[in-house]
């Protein structure tokens, strides 16, 4: 590899990077979304409002804050003409803060967690946390989206030492409720904490709280109210929080790593990888071609895919769906219907990479490595939703840009997960193809990756918005 090369990769990966870093919940990966199309010219719209969509003009729309479309419209553009699309997912296994939280046991205060998605739970042991999400603040009399990053280890799920568990090397067994509750503070220093405030300020007694407060303090411990209001500056009273999606997170950042600068070690490979590159493949599309371009560009990054797609922001709702129609409503003929069968989707998803510790656990002929480009996903039993059609579509485009591709299929004796492509695929009977990058360590609180596939993931999902309508157009059994 030129010495240019590396550089540019590593560019590249630094950016995805810093993209992790400034994205601990989905309500933040939208978010940032959100900055990068409106610095690239993209235009906002409200589900609510009226559409007036235009050739060559750029848009987005969320759904929760935590779900978010953006597309292009190509110059050429004319109704019942394709969508290039591009689906990937906004969340990662990890644990959520309950709506009733306060715990209190030994002498310790405790924030009571529920397990969102299939995480590897023992990772979370001995990590220094913290929370992150969204806070919904009274305003006035308007209600108000903010985001909260607590950029301190506030929280940890101490594990049990080996004096009291001798077989812990043997097997290590945890019961997610009992067990994995994080420590936020001790009952003792949170008491002297309180005399010393009260000193200084007016205590707020059982006589002079109010309703409000004192249901709020049945709920969360005041010195995790303490820490959110903190972030939230124009916030003084503990009522004007009227409610919160908070969820856990490692306060340790994402990071290149290895000997020769090769990876990325970080929290949520899947799936901010595909967000971050399908995000940059759009924008980057869109600053020479989009004026020839006859299709739609689009990505469509969703929430909740980690616990199977099935709410009003994820991928088995009709967000996709009527966005689509909203866009090709513009005659009287049923131009969805002409358009989804002249689309193609891409549900990027990240896939696994072979084990140096476990080789035997992957299929003999089908063993992703790290470095050989992203990894096309293939299961004869619709978990994944590529067909031979599909692949072959794909595979054309990569050679344009010279990416390389693997592929992957599970082990007749293990159990296949899935995604959202087999659900937007069935859905709306759209052409589709399973894609990701190799990584290891998939769903732990730390995950490993390449810096290669994201340059990679950038060149191949760019191709794709580029050159899909001429590939298309090749078929000649379509």
């Amino acid at each position: 590899m030129m010495a240019h090369q590396k550089e540019a990769i590593l560019h590249k990966a630094k950016q995805m990077v810093a993209f992790i870093n400034a994205s601990p919940s989905p309500f933040h990966a939208v978010q940032q979304c959100i900055e990068r199309l409106d610095a690239a010219g993209f235009v906002e719209l409200r589900e609510r409002d009226q559409w007036d969509i235009k050739p060559n003009n750029k848009y987005y729309v969320t759904k929760n804050k935590s779900s978010i479309i953006a597309f292009a419209v190509g110059g050429a553009y004319r109704p019942a003409n394709g969508f290039t699309m591009i689906g990937a997912h906004t969340d990662s296994p990890c644990l959520k803060v309950k709506p009733r939280s306060k715990k209190s046991k030994q002498g310790y205060l405790q924030v009571g967690v529920e397990c969102y998605g299939g995480g590897i739970w023992h990772t979370w042991f001995d990590r220094d946390l913290t929370v992150a999400g969204r806070v919904i603040v009274k305003e006035g009399e308007k209600l108000s989206h903010r985001l909260v990053y607590i950029d301190k280890p506030i929280l940890r799920i101490p594990t049990l030492c080996i004096h009291m568990q001798r077989d812990v090397n043997d097997k290590f067994t945890a019961n997610k409720e009992n067990h994995l509750v994080p420590v936020l503070a001790t009952k003792i220093q949170h008491d002297l904490n309180q005399s010393v405030t009260k000193e200084t300020t007016t205590p707020v007694t059982t006589e002079t709280a109010t309703p409000e407060s004192k249901e709020k303090a049945c709920h969360h411990h005041s010195v995790l109210y303490q820490l959110i209001k903190e972030e939230l500056a124009s916030v003084t009273d503990d009522n004007d929080i009227l409610d919160f999606d908070m969820c856990l997170a490692d306060t340790q950042p994402a990071t290149i790593g290895g000997a020769l600068d090769e990876f990325v070690f970080a929290p949520r490979l899947d799936n901010l990888l595909n967000c971050f590159c399908s995000l940059e493949a759009l924008v980057e599309s869109c600053d020479t071609s989009l004026g020839e371009e006859s299709n739609i560009r689009m990505i469509s990054l969703f929430d909740n895919e980690e616990v199977g797609s099935g709410s009003a922001q994820g991928a088995e709702s009709s967000f996709t769906e009527w966005t689509m129609r909203r866009i090709t409503h513009q005659t009287d003929r049923p131009c969805f219907e002409e358009s989804v069968a002249k689309s193609f989707l891409l549900s990027a998803d990240q896939a696994h990479a072979v084990h140096p510790n476990y080789g035997e656990k992957h299929e003999e002929n089908n063993k992703p490595e790290m470095h050989k480009g992203p990894v096309i996903k293939i299961n004869s039993n619709q978990k994944y939703a590529t067909t031979a059609i599909t692949s072959s579509i794909l595979k054309e485009i990569a050679k344009k840009v010279d990416v390389p591709l693997q592929d992957f299929v599970v082990r007749n004796d293990t159990a296949c997960g899935s995604t959202i492509g087999p659900i937007l695929s069935a859905k709306l009977g759209l052409r589709t193809l399973d894609i990701g990058c190799p990584q290891l360590s998939m769903h732990s609180i730390r995950e490993m990756c390449c810096t290669t596939s994201v340059t990679q993931s950038i060149d191949l999902f760019k191709a794709f918005f580029q050159h899909y309508p001429k590939t298309f157009d090749a078929l000649s059994f379509e």
